[in-house]
């Protein structure tokens, strides 16, 4: 036998190298990053957000681009609850405040829950149910809008006309219910 074919017989024998995917990535390297992946949200799912961070961290500069912005997603899901857990209000107003600056970033679900934990330790609080009023008309419920904002204008009647002014109402415009619940002297 030559030298060439005793190479390539010798070749034949090796172990065979594992398919490639696109982006140079083998199929088994790609598993074993899904499964890691699939590892982290886990440890988001059990509340583990520290060490999901780590992992989601570790993952991200190697990730295959279908996953790169769920990635993204969990590590910024990760910071938030892991801020959330240091937070520590002193007054109601300051969990108010911290509400409302939640709702003014889009974190609707984190603004309602700081809202209602408001109403529960002060069910007289106007404020908190103007704010979920607001809150409400933002995301679209218009029954629990009515329902907020009356209960907030009962407990003061100044929530009134600070609603007429309120450009977080617009959605509420063309309701009779919130004209008559604003206007009541028209009706």
């Amino acid at each position: 036998m030559t030298q060439e074919v005793r190479a390539t017989a010798a070749s034949r024998k090796k172990t065979p190298t594992l398919a490639a995917k696109p982006g140079g990535r083998s199929t088994t390297a790609t598993a074993a990053v899904f499964q890691h992946y699939q590892a982290a949200v886990q440890l988001v799912q059990q509340g583990k957000y520290e060490r999901a961070l780590a992992a989601f961290d570790k993952l991200l500069p190697g990730a295959p681009a279908e996953i790169v912005e769920r990635c993204r997603m969990y590590i910024q899901t990760c910071k938030r609850q892991m801020d959330r857990k240091g937070l520590a209000f002193l007054t109601a107003e300051e969990k108010f405040d911290y509400a409302i600056s939640q709702l003014n970033a889009g974190y609707f679900g984190e603004a309602g829950e700081q809202l209602k934990s408001v109403l529960t330790d002060h069910p007289e609080a106007d404020y908190a149910y103007y704010g979920l009023a607001v809150l409400d008309s933002i995301t679209g419920r218009a029954e629990d809008c009515l329902e907020h904002l009356a209960r907030a204008i009962e407990l003061n009647p100044r929530n009134r006309l600070q609603a007429r002014s309120d450009n977080d109402f617009q959605s509420m415009v063309d309701d009779p219910r919130f004209t008559e619940l604003l206007y009541p002297e028209v009706s």
